[in-house]
């Protein structure tokens, strides 16, 4: 670690009252040094995953954190805070101040210290002893290890050392993996082969008695309880390990064998099987979903998130050997074993305490999520054979009965048939995601089934919501059931997909695919009965709900809404308005956020200046995501000009008859559109309305000084939420 922290990235006397401030003090000083080289894009990143969860943990600590571009090699500063600063931890602000750079393209080697950096943070004689150092140089030098001499002639190094010295025959002592702990008696991680903080050997061998069975002959009561957890976190630097040593910390003072595996930024190591089959319960501390979780499927289970692991972790213990001792598992992959607790998938398909409304909605977007791109290849395929065919290729025979090379009609044929076959799929893949988001793998084969069957009887995607919703419930009541052991093995490939199936079938052929197939009908009779002030109401609402959320939840509905229409081999003049609407509203945000940054440029921050020459483009490939950072910034300024501009772009565009074939494309599927100069001039008007709104509405904010490059505010913007990776 000596050349990530040197004296001049550590500020003992930080005076700033704000994590903002705090970030920008210590960030100034790595700009200084050459480490980071863009500093409002580096203070966007860092605001960007501060948005995603608070960095302030208790005993007075703030780890802000990011992994950007503009850092040029891993780099720390420190910061000791007299008055504190609030960091969002339940205890109150923090005195020591980390903040940790890393590039995008971090090597694991220094991904293993910074996440060694993160496990000290938990011993206390480290923090005690950067709270009475007081010489930045002795600081750097505690921080990496390099054992600066103190009062009573010890090391400071030494204090850090001790609580991993004392547990290196626990799992915590082998996974560190830094240099101020090396001295702990067993194999540092940075000098593994693996070249990860997480790796495991040492617990794994710890516990391979167990798994073996040498030490459990009999009733086995002579051994301590064992835990195996998962910690992971959005960034995978910080949290995840300082969780990781809190559970290990935490078990040694219960008499409880905690084994972990980080899964961090630098990769993970997988636990030894054995490790995990002798475990007595599992702990999952994640903001991220936990990978292979299958693994620990059949045990008590406590899944949480990864703050819990850190501020509570014995309560997180005695909670799981509490179902340990009531026999509460999750269900094992076609066991049917229950989790009494509620975590099976059901519970589990949201984040913890959500409630069945925004699981519902989590389930629905799965599907959607995954239907999406066959909307777009098979739609812009049609297009493309309309195109090049005319508009009469739909009447072309198949092309393995009539393909002439040199002719443009039996191309236009080929790509109109080919998008035909993609749109089949949409149904299927929609009810076989929501069943999937529902209850895992096993709810794939009688989701898609279900969806096919809606395909047979003309129910649509009312059917296929309504089939996928069934499917993942029926699964769910099948695992619920307890099976015995012998007959475990042929559940998930025999006796779930065959159950589910036939009743899902039952269901849709019999009992609500009439009904369902006459609601589709009827809402397809009414859109294409939309004339006069009604289409024109309607385009104002799919405007209005195309930039609510820009992407998200209600975006989609609408988006699912006009795909819909259009999702056959011939959809009518009603459902190709619809479509047009809903993509001209979805380009209005980006495109009026670019041009509100060319005409107004000093209302915006550099980084937001950047964005928006990046939002010409994603307006123009009508991908509304482009408007995020400036909504993200400022949402009460720029949200409702959205809606307001995507108002009057879907109801132009409704009133003006333009359609559209293609669910996708932007500006680039413009040959495609009918009245296309007219929606252009809808396009243009929702964009000079919104873009007007959010120059108003930001010059009337009370003028900072030094807006122009921190922001109007005073503050970066958290631009960089543009869609950054989750574990970046």
């Amino acid at each position: 670690m000596s050349d990530m922290i040197t004296a001049d990235l550590v500020d003992l006397d930080l005076s700033a009252d704000t994590k903002e401030a705090a970030a920008r003090a210590l960030a100034e000083r790595m700009v200084a040094l050459g480490r980071v080289t863009d500093l409002e894009g580096f203070l966007a990143d860092v605001a960007a995953r501060e948005a995603q969860m608070p960095t302030g943990l208790d005993g007075g600590i703030g780890i802000p954190h990011c992994r950007s571009e503009h850092v040029t090699e891993p780099t720390l500063a420190f910061g000791r805070s007299a008055a504190g600063i609030d960091f969002g931890a339940a205890d109150g602000p923090a005195d020591l101040i980390f903040l940790i750079a890393a590039p995008a393209g971090a090597d694991d080697a220094h991904l293993t210290i910074l996440s060694s950096l993160a496990r000290q943070l938990m011993n206390a004689e480290f923090t005690d002893a950067l709270r009475s150092v007081d010489d930045a140089s002795a600081a750097a030098a505690l921080i990496r290890g390099d054992e600066p001499p103190t009062a009573d002639g010890s090391t400071a190094a030494d204090a850090a050392k001790a609580p991993a010295a004392a547990g290196s025959g626990s799992a915590s002592g082998s996974e560190s993996g830094s240099e101020p702990v090396s001295g702990s008696g067993s194999e540092p991680a940075s000098g593994s082969g693996s070249g990860s903080a997480d790796s495991v050997t040492a617990p794994a061998a710890a516990s391979a008695g167990a798994a073996t069975g040498t030490d459990d002959a009999g009733t086995g009561a002579d051994r301590p309880f064992r835990i195996v957890a998962v910690t992971s976190c959005p960034t995978g630097i910080a949290h995840t390990y300082m969780a990781a040593e809190s559970l290990e910390n935490a078990g040694r003072e219960a008499g409880v064998e905690v084994v972990v595996e980080t899964q961090g930024s630098a990769g993970f190591t997988r636990l030894d099987p054995a490790v995990i089959a002798a475990a007595d319960g599992v702990i999952f501390a994640h903001d991220v979903p936990v990978r292979e979780k299958d693994r620990f499927a059949g045990k008590p289970t406590v899944d949480t998130g990864v703050k819990a692991a850190i501020n509570r972790a014995a309560d997180l213990i005695t909670e799981v050997r509490g179902k340990a001792e009531r026999g509460e598992v999750t269900a094992t992959d076609g066991s049917g074993a229950t989790d009494g607790s509620g975590t099976s998938p059901v519970e589990r398909a949201g984040g913890p305490g959500e409630g069945y409304g925004t699981k519902l909605r989590t389930w629905l977007m799965s599907g959607v999520s995954y239907m999406v791109p066959f909307v777009a290849a098979g739609g812009l395929l049609i297009a493309l054979g309309f195109a090049i065919g005319g508009y009469e290729i739909n009447e072309a025979p198949s092309v393995m009965d009539h393909f002439v090379w040199t002719q443009a009609a039996s191309w236009g044929a080929l790509l109109f048939q080919i998008g035909g076959v993609a749109f089949g799929f949409l149904v299927p893949v929609l009810a076989g995601y929501i069943a999937y988001g529902m209850a895992d793998r096993p709810g794939l084969v009688p989701g898609f089934v279900g969806g096919a069957i809606s395909l047979t009887i003309s129910a649509g995607f009312l059917g296929g919501l309504a089939a996928g919703l069934i499917a993942g419930g029926v699964v769910l009541a099948i695992q619920k059931v307890r099976i015995p052991a012998a007959l475990r093995g042929i559940m998930p490939v025999v006796v779930i997909p065959l159950i589910s199936s036939a009743v899902v079938g039952f269901l849709m052929f019999v009992v609500i695919g009439k009904p369902i197939a006459s609601a589709q009908k009827a809402m397809t009779d009414w859109l294409n009965g939309l004339t006069g002030a009604n289409a024109i109401l309607l385009g104002a609402l799919l405007g209005l709900m195309m930039c609510f959320d820009l992407g998200g939840p209600v975006n989609k509905v609408a988006y699912t809404f006009a795909t819909a229409g259009i999702a056959v081999a011939n959809p009518s003049d009603s459902a190709m308005k619809i479509m047009a609407a809903v993509m001209a509203a979805g380009m209005v945000p980006p495109l009026a956020m670019a041009l509100a940054t060319t005409v107004r440029g000093k209302l915006f921050n550099r980084t937001e200046r950047e964005n928006g020459k990046a939002a010409w483009v994603l307006g123009a490939s009508f991908i509304s995501e482009g408007a995020i950072p400036f909504a993200a910034a400022d949402p009460l300024r720029v949200i409702p000009a959205s809606m307001v501009g995507g108002a009057v772009t879907g109801a132009l565009s409704m009133s003006f008859g333009a359609t559209l074939r293609a669910p996708h494309g932007g500006i680039f599927v413009v040959p495609l559109i009918g009245n296309p100069f007219l929606y252009l001039v809808a396009i243009a008007a929702g964009v000079c309305v919104t873009a007007a709104l959010v120059i108003v509405l930001k010059g009337l904010r009370k003028p900072v000084t030094g807006a122009d490059t921190a922001g109007p505010d005073g503050t970066p913007a958290p631009s960089a939420r543009e869609e950054q990776p989750v574990a970046a």
